[in-house]
């Protein structure tokens, strides 16, 4: 009977090796995990989970339950050590398990700050595991300051509830602007404006220099610009990378991620991989995509190729973030673009539109569903809207998906 194991529990994990029991695999399943609890979300550990409206039990992605019914194996708070190719095996905690087909859904870790400017000293956290927001949570009191390093997705959502907690939050970003690397300056601007509005204290073009600590215990922060802060804890998002050492030590092809090809399959005829530690051929190059909707679709696809489906994975990228009250809804990649087309709305509503001459590539919709929905549709499509209509305040926008 064959034996298909996956090696991380989280959501491209869970999605795979349910799809593999829907779509009527009969074979041997085991889901491994690093971590002692089973496959959960991540994005509301920074924001509901963080601010105490989720318990555990809402951030699990199925039951306990689920796996044994259907008769998956899941080994939980149990790395993997090694992986052999050649005897196709995998060594956790001792044992080694033989497959017939292997699946690396490992994901991504967040980069750290080095212990020599301090990173190591107790109150310094990241935002990626539950067990990192378990530690994080008891110091993010009423009255605190908290220093967040670096201005992303990840940075912006810590502030966010840091300051709603009445925490006091000072962010530096060394980059001219927060979001660079991800969104057009008018998206920077606009969370940068609604952060201030909350009293967030935004530093762009200033960098962490080092930290300052007592008794292994951070209480301070060096800046580059040579101010001094006191701050009681240190949240670090400055990104993450996908999670190939054991891919590596296996000798398979690494390119900005686990190198598969189309269906999903690396450069070992029976490992796989999907989710955020993958690159896969996309409009000529490689891309690896940092997102829970990527994780799912991939995953689903790559289960549908083990199965013999032979359906090259083409993505449809969207992502979102939550801060404050304003839920941020990103349609398409925007990456070559060059003008942007902004619709504003009532209040908090508006979406910037990311144009490469005539051609849509991507959307950032702000409390504007409608114009993500629209957008997305559109680039789904390999439409197009005219920049014209798009920025007209007295066009409706439905009627974009018509010319």
């Amino acid at each position: 009977m064959s034996h298909i194991v996956v090696i991380g529990a989280g959501q491209a994990g869970s999605s795979l090796v349910a799809k593999l029991r829907k779509d009527g695999f009969e074979g041997q399943i085991t889901l491994i995990g690093a971590e002692p609890v089973p496959p959960y979300q991540r994005p509301p550990l920074s924001k509901a989970y963080l601010l105490g409206d989720m318990a555990l039990e809402r951030l699990f992605l199925r039951p306990e339950s689920f796996y044994a019914d259907q008769n998956i194996t899941l080994k939980l708070g149990q790395p993997v050590s090694a992986i052999d190719p050649v005897a196709k095996t995998v060594t956790v905690g001792g044992e080694v398990i033989a497959y017939d087909d292997l699946v690396l859904t490992t994901g991504s870790e967040p980069r750290l700050l080095p212990a020599a400017i301090g990173g190591d000293l107790g109150g310094v956290f990241a935002v990626r595991t539950l067990k990192d927001v378990d530690a994080m949570s008891p110091a993010v009191v009423e009255g605190a300051h908290a220093l967040i390093v670096g201005g992303g997705y990840i940075g912006l959502e810590a502030a966010a509830v840091c300051a709603k907690r009445g925490v006091k939050v000072t962010l530096v970003e060394m980059a001219d602007r927060i979001l660079q690397r991800v969104a057009a300056p008018e998206t920077s601007d606009y969370f940068r404006d609604l952060h201030r509005s909350h009293g967030v204290d935004i530093r762009e073009g200033v960098g962490l220099t080092r930290l300052v600590g007592a008794d292994g215990k951070v209480c301070g922060a060096v800046l580059s610009d040579g101010s001094d802060l006191a701050v009681d804890f240190v949240v670090v998002g400055v990104g993450i990378a996908p999670a190939t050492a054991l891919a590596e030590a296996a000798g398979l092809e690494i390119d900005n991620g686990i190198k598969v090809d189309g269906l999903g399959r690396s450069s070992e005829p029976h490992i796989w991989a999907a989710g955020d530690c993958a690159s896969f051929p996309y409009k000529g190059g490689r891309l690896r995509l940092e997102s829970v909707p990527n994780a799912i679709d991939q995953a689903e696809c790559v289960a549908g190729n083990l199965l013999g489906a032979g359906m090259d994975y083409v993505p449809k990228p969207w992502f979102w973030s939550d801060q404050y009250d304003v839920k941020l809804q990103i349609a398409g990649l925007h990456a070559g673009y060059d003008h942007i087309v902004a619709r504003r709305g009532e209040g908090l509503s508006a979406s910037f539109w990311y144009f490469k001459g005539a051609q849509l590539l991507a959307v950032d919709a702000m409390n504007d569903p409608r114009a993500y929905m629209v957008g997305k549709r559109l680039i789904d499509a390999g439409k197009s809207a005219d920049p014209a209509l798009v920025g007209d305040p007295g066009v409706d926008l439905k009627g974009l998906m018509r010319t």
